[in-house]
């Protein structure tokens, strides 16, 4: 299930993926205003994207954050992977955090983690195969 850390984080970069790319940064009121983004919550979100390397920021009087890259370089999973980790249900399947399950007696032939595998192919073929570009786009056609 996705935490709603991801979804704050998810909406704020969505919501930065559609300023025009000219204008001047954006300020973090207007983002949480825009996103509908609890401020206290957004600064720590906006500090973790901005060490992973999706967005600039610029100080002062008309400082904020901007994509550091076009939208459509940005994908929704590789956002849920900085915000939450890996993508994976369990973490027999993880392909960045594997562990063994504690309690599996032959992982090779474990059908929780065959079908928890596939899930997680689909869900990373998905997310990584949808950009900002792609979900504002669709947003907007939705609208």
């Amino acid at each position: 299930m996705l935490t709603q850390r991801s979804r704050y984080a998810l909406r704020a970069m969505l919501f930065l993926a559609a300023q025009p790319p000219s204008v001047a940064p954006t300020p973090m009121h207007r983002i949480a205003t825009g996103a509908n983004v609890p401020r206290k919550f957004l600064e720590l979100i906006l500090a973790d994207l901005r060490e992973a390397g999706f967005l600039l920021s610029t100080r002062g009087k008309a400082g904020g954050y901007r994509l550091a890259r076009p939208s459509h370089l940005i994908s929704l999973g590789e956002i849920i992977r900085v915000i939450e980790g890996p993508l994976a249900l369990v973490p027999c399947v993880s392909r960045t955090a594997y562990r063994p399950c504690g309690d599996c007696k032959d992982e090779a032939a474990c059908a929780i983690r065959i079908a928890m595998a596939r899930v997680r192919d689909e869900t990373a073929r998905i997310l990584d195969g949808t950009s900002l570009a792609d979900a504002t786009a669709e947003e907007l056609a939705a609208a």
